[in-house]
């Protein structure tokens, strides 16, 4: 890996731990996925595979609610 890659690399993640410290700060929970499942960590640094009251009430754009299933 040349320099200008692990610079790139370093900018990204830096970029992301900041966003994901922002959400948890803002109260929103991030998410991940290891091996097709769900982890939420919780802005009071639980981490679950429960889905967030907060996400269950999203209504993503353009899709109705029988089109969506988060559980």
């Amino acid at each position: 890996m040349n320099s200008l890659e692990v610079m790139i690399l370093k900018i990204g993640n830096k970029a992301v731990k900041d966003a994901q410290k922002e959400s948890l700060e803002k109260g929103i929970a991030n998410v991940y996925s290891k091996n097709k499942q769900l982890f939420f960590q919780l802005p009071n640094g639980e981490i679950t595979q429960e889905i967030p009251k907060e996400y269950l009430d999203i209504q993503l754009i353009g899709e109705s609610e029988k089109d969506v299933d988060l559980q």
